[in-house]
């Protein structure tokens, strides 16, 4: 099995470890390529497997100023070589218990919890079974994220995550191949929401190699028409149109300019996982204090120069919610927003 290795917490202040750039792998390989980008030959290499450690900072923040930050910080990084202009689709299935562990680990805040996924990049329109796709386990060691992934054509991917069946594989690829069917068989592992984003991303430069910063907007998803190949599907908005998630993620510390554009900015960290939001949206699950409400985020009356709101409360749900027994939620919330894909 892959060996965890004890990674510190990051540290407060100036010198706080950030969360790391989409890692070494995003920054470069399949993960920020987008699907048009990868070569049929990419999949025929020795080793299709892929590993990184990071830490990573979230703040939603309103598409226009997104859109300011995002020209301050073109001038100190360069604009990943996979991310066009207007940014890349990202595409992700994620797969849980029937009774949602992947879910209520993440809202109980465990130290130790991980989520699998297959994931996309690029449009979805003409995805093919050739298609190359990342069968992923994004999993969180304290305050480190950890990524593995192995890139696969599709239709490999559903045989060995849907069909629950031993692929073809490298030795190096062994462990991480039958981690996943371990996962899948054990906790009987299904389908349970896709999520959709579109993703500009930028890189650090000179000294600050190990920086990535994305912006991921127009955040939707659906809870059904789990095939990525299928037609007509309707996907929905599960975090409000007029936010961007903005991430920065980096190997090790966050460069001081980050943190004094992000307090000159006013940006809040917040607890906001995608993921979430879409089972929380779809009514699987009731709704916890982290999920993101259009009433705490209204648009600005003068966009690219207001804040982002910040004067909702900030409450820690965990000692009152013990995992499985949410609180009462009496309050009605609009269903999500239909959207075209």
């Amino acid at each position: 099995m892959f060996r965890l290795r004890k990674t510190p917490a990051p540290r407060t202040g100036d010198a706080a470890r950030a969360d790391p750039p989409e890692t070494p792998e995003e920054a470069a390989a399949p993960d920020t390529a987008a699907p048009e980008a990868a070569a049929p030959e990419a999949l025929q290499v020795a080793s299709r497997l892929h590993s990184f450690n990071r830490y990573e900072l979230k703040y939603l923040v309103p598409v226009d100023l997104a859109a300011a930050i995002r020209d301050e910080l073109a001038e100190r990084m360069d604009r990943d070589a996979h991310s066009p202009v207007g940014g890349y689709g990202v595409w992700s299935l994620y797969y849980d218990t029937p009774q949602l562990r992947f879910y209520w680990e993440k809202i109980e805040g465990l130290k130790f919890r991980r989520k699998l996924r297959i994931r996309h990049y690029g449009d979805l329109t003409g995805v093919t079974d050739d298609a190359p796709v990342c069968v992923e386990i994004k999993q969180r060691v304290n305050r480190v994220t950890q990524k593995r992934r192995i890139t696969l054509p599709y239709a490999t991917a559903r045989e060995l995550v849907d069909g629950r069946r031993l692929i073809d594989h490298a030795a190096k690829e062994r462990a991480f191949v039958e981690e996943v069917l371990e996962l899948v068989v054990r906790l009987d592992l299904r389908p349970m929401v896709i999520t959709g984003y579109q993703r500009e991303a930028l890189v650090g430069r000179d000294q600050d190699t190990g920086l990535r910063v994305t912006f991921d907007r127009r955040v939707r998803g659906r809870d059904r028409d789990f095939d990525f190949t299928a037609e007509g599907a309707e996907n929905r908005y599960t975090l409000p149109p007029h936010l961007t998630v903005m991430e920065v993620k980096v190997n090790e510390r966050t460069p001081y300019w980050i943190t004094d554009l992000a307090a000159r900015r006013d940006l809040n960290l917040v607890r906001v996982s995608k993921y979430v939001q879409s089972v929380e949206a779809f009514g699987m699950a009731p709704r916890s204090v982290f999920h993101v409400r259009e009433e705490d985020h209204p648009r600005t009356d003068h966009p690219g120069t207001d804040r982002p709101r910040t004067d909702h409360p900030r409450t820690d749900h965990r000692a009152d919610h013990p995992v499985g027994q949410p609180a009462d939620r009496s309050a009605s919330f609009p269903p999500p927003t239909p959207v075209e894909a």
